[in-house]
């Protein structure tokens, strides 16, 4: 009887152990790596007080999550989620941008995508799945529903029309009235008046200023991040990163194209409600209609400061052309991207003296690398940065800052402000939406 070949056995085993030895180790270096990594980005946003999101967020469930860091790699924006512990975690919060990408690549439905914090409540309309609103009849997409970004505004425009279509009365009208009245000719308002005439509604849209929305304000040059999105009657479209210029051409030449007729300089005063459906009521006319998509954005109206002098016109809210400011005295009061965008743009023009004002001591929702342009301009001398500061006063040539407790005095041309806009809740409510201030609730 042979002998059993142990020798030939312990060779094979080392020959499978070996390999999976070196998985291990390399499986263990990994992790540790990026614990190492993640940890680390997480301590600098703890350090520079930027804890807090500015939008839309994720809110990790560690019993469910198993660290595969899909999620990590899912995210658009760099460095948002980490893996600590063998868990991700949002470790640059002020970077996530409310793309949503992290849970649907989630295989283990760990990820909640959530708005406001214990510490930062955010209002929000009460929204149904379909984007309707609290009153029946009534829907809203894009920005003024809590959720950022151009391609989500596209999809949910289409999405609430989608819903609008299946409401009794629609399609049906044999007067002088409308299906539907869409608000607002931003990104959602134009892809819902498209996918209105795509379905043969009868629909009119109504904007108070340009084509653009939001778009349409930022300053000339300035970068829009964006993803592919696909529009009704036009296909999709495929920007991932563009200038404001581009994106605004693209737009006019979708309403060449495909004959979207917008009454431009209506601004919407009163919704009031009917038997059945609505009466719209503009500075210019008013509109019947069983529906009426509210795509009007979350800026409202600019946020004032509230002080004396702040009447005077050389005090505007927006930033349209920095060349427009050469050799003058500017201060730029604000801390998120467009107030440091602006202060930077200005401080590149030949003879300007630029001061950013803000009234924290970080800037916590800022973009890093519109935090790093701040800190160029700032070491090469050409921005002064004032944190933990207000403005107290605006004369006809001077501006009077209370900086950290210290009076201060500056020659002064032009102030813009750059500290967002008031929700248009009162408008809201007085049409009777449910508005709602979210503290880390779902989406």
């Amino acid at each position: 009887m042979p002998e059993l070949g142990l020798p030939d056995t312990a060779a094979s085993l080392w020959l499978y152990a070996l390999p999976l030895l070196l998985i291990f180790v390399i499986y263990g270096w990994r992790r540790s790596k990026q614990h190492r990594v993640s940890s680390g980005i997480l301590q600098k946003s703890v350090e520079a007080g930027l804890t807090e999101p500015s939008t839309l967020h994720p809110v990790v469930d560690h019993v469910r999550c198993l660290g595969c860091a899909i999620c990590v790699k899912a995210c658009p924006e760099k460095d948002v989620l980490g893996i600590i512990h063998g868990k991700a975690q949002l470790v640059n919060p002020t970077h996530c941008i409310g793309h949503g990408a992290c849970k649907k690549a989630c295989p283990f439905d760990a990820i909640e995508l959530v708005f406001g914090t214990e510490k930062r409540g955010v209002d929000i309309p009460t929204l149904d799945p379909d984007f309707q609103t609290s009153v029946p009849g009534i829907f809203i997409a894009g920005e003024l529903g809590g959720m950022g970004l151009i391609r989500n505004a596209v999809s949910q425009g289409c999405q609430a029309v989608e819903a609008i279509s299946r409401l009794d009365g629609i399609g049906r009208r044999d007067d002088d009235g409308y299906d539907l009245v869409v608000v607002g000719a931003g990104p959602a308002g134009i892809a819902a008046s498209l996918a209105a005439m795509e379905r043969g509604l009868r629909c009119v849209t109504l904007e108070q200023d340009s084509l653009g929305g939001t778009v349409a304000h930022y300053p000339r040059g300035k970068i829009v991040m964006t993803a592919p999105a696909k529009l009704p009657l036009v296909g999709t479209m495929q920007f991932r990163e563009t200038t404001k210029e581009t994106l605004l051409a693209f737009w006019q030449d979708i309403e060449a194209r495909t004959g979207l007729k917008v009454n431009y300089n209506e601004r919407v005063n009163k919704v009031e409600s009917l038997a059945e459906g609505f009466v719209v009521k503009t500075t210019a006319s008013a509109y019947r209609c069983r529906a009426v998509l509210l795509a009007i954005g979350r800026r409202g109206t600019p946020r004032t400061l509230g002080v004396p002098g702040e009447e005077q016109a050389k005090v505007v809210y927006r930033l349209l052309d920095p060349q427009q400011y050469r050799n003058q005295h500017v201060l730029v009061v604000g801390g998120g991207d467009s107030a440091l965008e602006a202060a930077t743009s200005i401080a590149d023009e030949t003879g300007t003296t630029v001061t950013l004002s803000y009234r924290s001591e970080a800037f916590a929702r800022a973009k890093e690398k519109n935090r790093a342009r701040v800190e160029q301009a700032r070491n090469e001398g050409r921005l002064e940065v004032m944190m933990k500061s207000s403005v107290k006063s605006i004369g006809r040539d001077t501006v009077t800052i209370d900086h950290d407790g210290a009076q201060k005095t500056l020659p002064n041309d032009v102030v813009i402000v750059c500290a967002g806009g008031i929700l248009p809740t009162p408008f809201l409510k007085e049409i009777g939406i449910e508005v709602q201030t979210r503290y880390g609730t779902a989406a």
